[in-house]
């Protein structure tokens, strides 16, 4: 008798699309920890719903774990090279509502990991650092439990 195989069990997406608000901060920083995870090959990219810059605290916070956006810019949904994904992770709510507009006449796999945003962190430079530092580590552990 055949079985359906354990749906944990499927391979990983062959590309990835990370979306955020701006793609300033959550998914640039997703991607870049989904290039050191995720197998090589793999085609990962992020972008936002709307228009943002840069944050400096990204940087800061991927440095410590040896990552790096290298001269990356924040890109939005209209401006991306390559439209085909096989699995998009939204990160915030706004960007979840947009990839399934997006994706609905598609057979992507679109998936809402809730991920704090940190600029609402006040206090310290550190305090506030500490508010990307969870974004970076959570978003860490998830990429780590494997797509899908």
């Amino acid at each position: 008798m055949e079985t359906d195989p354990d749906p944990a069990a499927k391979s990983p997406p062959k590309a990835v699309l990370f979306v955020c608000g701006m793609n300033a901060i959550r998914s640039p920083m997703a991607e870049a920890i989904a290039r050191s995870l995720l197998p090589h090959g793999t085609y990962i990219a992020s972008a936002g719903v709307r228009p943002g810059e840069r944050d400096p605290f990204v940087d800061t916070v991927l440095d410590e774990v040896g990552l790096s956006l290298g001269k990356r810019q924040p890109q939005t949904l209209d401006e991306l090279e390559d439209d085909f994904f096989d699995c998009v992770i939204t990160l915030a709510p706004e960007a979840h509502h947009r990839a399934l507009e997006m994706t609905r006449s598609t057979a992507v796999e679109v998936i809402y990991w809730p991920t704090p945003d940190p600029t609402v962190a006040t206090g310290t430079r550190e305090r506030i650092l500490d508010a990307y530092r969870e974004v970076r580590d959570l978003l860490t552990m998830r990429i780590r439990k494997g797509i899908r």
